[in-house]
């Protein structure tokens, strides 16, 4: 396959690094999982780019985007994205594709700018319930956790990651105005993580059949040989995911 070709723009936040091909309305945005490189798309962003518009970027912290300087909550992620893409003139209204925590900024995007949002493809995303599956951990889970953010704090940059900020992105999401009344796909994988306790797996597939709840145009593809990363074992059907999401917003 292609390598995702990059480049780097400067916006008032700092500078970001991303890759933009092909041509066709409405653009595509990629929203990486949490400190996930635009490298972690590879399998899907040559065929979509030979369809449509196709953007990816690394938020800050990541690859050849600047470091981070202050907190990367959502807002903040959200605000500098969208700058982003106005930089690189992109003009929506938008699909925005988000993987884990990238679905995240994806929800909270579709809200706070409805009227620049065709639709919606949440991925293996990060669920705002989902924070209650932590408190299911087993103690010595949590506590190494806790420990790791709190080395992070002695770090410049790290301290400023958007893991710390996962609760304050969950509460910008509750309140920001209601998801939009676009087409909305959710892919999730049904293979269990083998790492994830089987009640935590149940929690969170539940939480992802809820996402169909936020729009009446939406529609529940499940990737059966996949875990978290649907796009790396079953690109495929991730590709279909975003073509029927194309197809619902009437643009071809």
């Amino acid at each position: 396959m292609k390598p995702i070709v990059k480049q780097k723009i400067n916006t008032a936040y700092g500078t970001l690094e991303y890759a933009k091909s092909g041509e066709g309305l409405p653009a595509v945005i990629l929203i990486n999982g949490g400190s996930g490189p635009v490298e972690g798309w590879y399998k899907v962003y040559p065929p979509l780019a030979e369809e449509v518009t196709i953007f990816a970027y690394n938020r800050f912290g990541v690859g050849g985007s600047d470091k981070p300087t202050s907190p990367q909550h959502g807002v903040a992620i959200v605000s500098s994205l969208r700058q982003l893409l106005q930089e690189a003139a992109l003009r929506p209204p938008y699909i925005l594709v988000g993987h884990s925590l990238g679905g995240l900024y994806a929800n909270l995007f579709a809200r706070r700018y409805p009227e620049e949002i065709a639709g919606v493809v949440l991925l293996e995303s990060s669920h705002p319930k989902d924070l209650a599956i932590n408190e299911t951990q087993p103690g010595w889970i949590r506590a190494i956790n806790r420990l790791f953010q709190k080395l992070d704090t002695l770090s410049p940059h790290k301290k400023w990651n958007e893991t710390h900020f996962v609760e304050e992105t969950v509460k910008q999401i509750e309140q920001a105005g209601p998801f939009p009344a676009v087409p909305l796909v959710v892919v999730s994988g049904g293979k269990k993580p083998p790492m994830m306790p089987e009640h935590a797996y149940q929690l969170r597939t539940a939480n992802q059949l809820d996402f169909l709840q936020l729009s009446q145009q939406s529609q529940h593809i499940q990737a059966p040989q996949s875990g978290h990363f649907p796009q790396m074992s079953e690109p495929d059907v991730v590709v279909q995911a975003v073509r029927q999401c194309i197809s619902k917003v009437g643009y071809h």
